[in-house]
């Protein structure tokens, strides 16, 4: 029988993919915190990948036309931060390219420790090379659809017959824990339906989960469910087969009319003799003695640390750093030539890039009439908008099947996503989207924003400009009843650290808020609306709406400027506050209202501001609210009244429902009357 006769090629490729093991298993140990054991099973993959198909330039990491990978499964970041350190990509800071790698052999020294650019889990923007933010698990796969989508929209846009300037792929790998996430099943559901041949999931089946065995909890046949879900399905049964992997890549490459997952099925701590396919390789450093035993199975030096065998980052140098230079060096040449041609097209990609909008892009925002019609604050959105949409070409979003309620249908029809019922998904996508320079948003009903908390919280977390209109903003949305009255949603989303919340008191304040949201670019924003019609104030007569760009302003005033009392509200409650005031002024009492939109940008105010609208010294408040109490003592004090939700709602006429807990003028002129009587005993 003959021997097998190893190439030196697949010698080489060996030594690589075992490089990048032992800085993964180096790495968890030294910071005694960590996952080494899916890097160990993945290596084979992810050096394929890289390697041999990955469209990248470690050089140019910010080139426009490069593949997207990205690490759904990212407890396993020490993959990604080895991949990165060997392949050579270079860091980004202030927006440019440097000479210093994105994550040198001491940043891997210092895995998990502060300030170092290898945390746990892989951030966006904090370490060059990843494509966005993941660990919560399904995020990054719900993120890489919406990578795919935004792949797929600037090729309709920007491509012509001999200039492809967008003709990228999207990459992700997932683990057990990502394919039980529903959103991953929600994302999954709609890249099927939208048919994306662009995107290919691998999916780690390791079988292994922290509580034990996947079989406790996850029986289910994947490969079926993506069939189902009209993916082409792919399998490698040995994640070391590494003409397997690449075969299976190169089949998602001729497949042009679905997406692809590729289902690899690994032995988690692979070649760890105690702990390979157990829970305790999963989150938990390995321990000395089982590193030596590994190193030893793999011919390691067994006493090495952090070591890169001579030739590694050459070979590295010679697959995919060279193949990346050839391909992003023809690009730029196809490239130069498209933008001598369609110049106004490459000022779009410009100014996506540096997050800018085109000049002018505010001009036509419509004016609203205070002839006494009332007008819900989701009509002025619409209305706002579709004027946006007009000059911004890459504004792209839609709803999670309630476009005809949020009223959030974009007149260009090629710009609408129909996400379905998928909310989770949707805020997933959204932030693919804009990780891809895409102007995006999604909408729903403000009770839903529940169902997409985490990639609310993670589009803050990455500072991304993403923004989504939530309608049915209150228990004014009437006989639906406490099942889609928000209560509790408007203090959740102000929690969000970076999150910018805005509840417009009528429809001039609404296109004021268009102003701001869209010319944040390091922050997300939401935007409740109403599902009532709401008076359009008259601002000759009260203060104008630009008042909103501050988060809070002083609407009306008693004459003198001298108030007795503040009355302070949100959104439809501004309308109370306003007849209050009337009713306060006819009586002799100085009333000063004070629009508070927006909270966030309010305190992004400077002191001497915050308290000529609220002076300290005015201690008599009232501020009102149909939504939670919980944070308005900031503004009311603490002897102000809260006029506020302190119960579910009910099911009911607006009428009805705004009578019994207390949203009506008389409640405020009392509450008001009763702080001027405590103050002034």
């Amino acid at each position: 029988m003959k021997s097998k006769v190893i190439s030196p090629a697949r010698r080489r490729d060996a030594l690589c993919i075992d490089t990048i093991r032992m800085l993964a298993i180096d790495a968890v140990q030294k910071a005694n915190s960590g996952h080494p054991g899916t890097p160990m099973a993945l290596a084979p993959v992810a050096y394929t990948l890289w390697q041999r198909f990955l469209r990248y330039d470690p050089l140019d990491p910010l080139w426009p036309d490069r593949d997207r990978f990205v690490l759904s499964a990212g407890h396993a970041s020490m993959l990604l931060y080895a991949v990165l350190h060997l392949a050579g990509v270079r860091r980004v800071e202030g927006g440019r390219v440097g000479d210093k790698l994105a994550v040198g052999l001491e940043d891997i020294e210092r895995f998990r420790q502060l300030d170092s650019v290898t945390p746990g889990h892989p951030e966006y923007g904090h370490t060059t090379g990843v494509e966005t933010t993941t660990g919560p698990l399904g995020q990054g796969c719900g993120t890489s659809v919406g990578m795919a989508i935004a792949a797929r929209w600037q090729a309709r846009r920007y491509n012509r017959p001999r200039s492809k300037i967008f003709d990228h792929d999207v990459y992700a790998i997932c683990s057990d824990g990502d394919m039980m996430e529903g959103v991953a099943s929600e994302a999954a559901s709609l890249a099927g339906h939208l048919e994306l041949a662009n995107l290919c999931w691998i999916y780690d089946n390791n079988t292994i989960t922290i509580d034990g065995h996947t079989d406790i909890a996850f029986t289910e046949d994947v490969a079926m469910r993506f069939r189902a879900y009209r993916w082409n399905v792919l399998r490698v049964r040995d994640a070391n087969d590494t003409a397997r992997v690449a075969a299976a890549l190169t089949a998602f490459r001729r497949t042009r009319d679905r997406p692809t997952l590729i289902i690899v099925d690994s032995i988690i701590a692979y070649g760890a003799p105690h702990k390979q396919n157990t829970p305790a390789a999963h989150g938990e450093p390995l321990g000395e003695d089982e590193v030596r035993l590994v190193k030893r199975f793999y011919g390691w030096p067994e006493d090495a640390r952090f070591l890169v065998p001579d030739g590694v980052r050459e070979r590295f140098d010679a697959g995919i750093g060279a193949r990346g230079r050839r391909m992003r060096e023809a690009w730029q040449r196809t490239f130069a030539a498209w933008r001598r041609d369609h110049p106004q097209l490459a000022d779009e990609l410009a100014r996506q890039a540096n997050g800018e909008l085109p000049k002018g892009w505010d001009a036509k925002l419509p004016e609203f009439a205070a002839d006494g019609k009332a007008i819900a604050t989701r009509e002025a959105s619409a209305k706002v908008l579709n004027a946006v949409a007009d000059r911004v070409p890459w504004l792209i979003g839609g709803a999670a099947d309630l476009a005809a309620s949020t009223k959030t249908k974009l007149s260009p029809e090629e710009r609408n996503l129909h996400f379905g019922v998928r909310e989770h998904a949707m805020g997933a996508v959204v932030n693919g989207l804009t990780l891809c320079g895409l102007r995006a948003f999604g909408s729903s009903f403000l009770i839903f924003s529940d169902y997409m908390r985490p990639p609310l919280r993670l589009a803050a977390l990455m500072k991304l400009p993403v923004f989504h209109v939530f309608s049915h903003d209150s228990i004014g949305l009437g006989e639906d009843g406490p099942t889609h009255q928000p209560v509790e949603q408007l203090a959740g989303l102000r929690a969000i650290p970076g999150m910018v919340v805005l509840r417009p008191a009528d429809a001039n304040e609404t296109r004021e808020a268009y102003r701001v949201i869209l010319a944040l670019k390091d922050r997300p924003a939401c935007l409740a609306v109403s599902r009532q019609g709401l008076p359009v104030f008259d601002r000759t007569r009260y203060a104008g709406a630009e008042g909103l760009a501050r988060g809070g302003y002083i609407m009306a005033e008693p004459p003198g400027g001298k108030p007795q009392v503040i009355l302070i509200a949100s959104g439809s409650e501004v309308q109370l506050c306003v007849q209050a005031f009337e009713a306060l002024a006819r009586e002799g009492i100085a009333a000063r209202v004070v629009s508070l939109p927006s909270w966030e940008l309010f305190e992004d105010q400077d002191a001497q501001y915050r308290a000529q609208v609220l002076p300290p010294g005015i201690a008599a408040r009232v501020a009102v609210e149909a939504g939670a109490a919980l944070g308005w003592e900031r503004y009311a004090g603490t002897t102000g009244e809260i006029i506020a939700m302190r119960s579910f709602g009910g099911s009911a006429p607006i009428g009805d429902l705004m009578k019994k807990f207390g949203f009506t003028p008389e409640a405020v002129v009392r509450a008001a009357k009763a702080q001027l009587d405590g103050a002034h005993p």
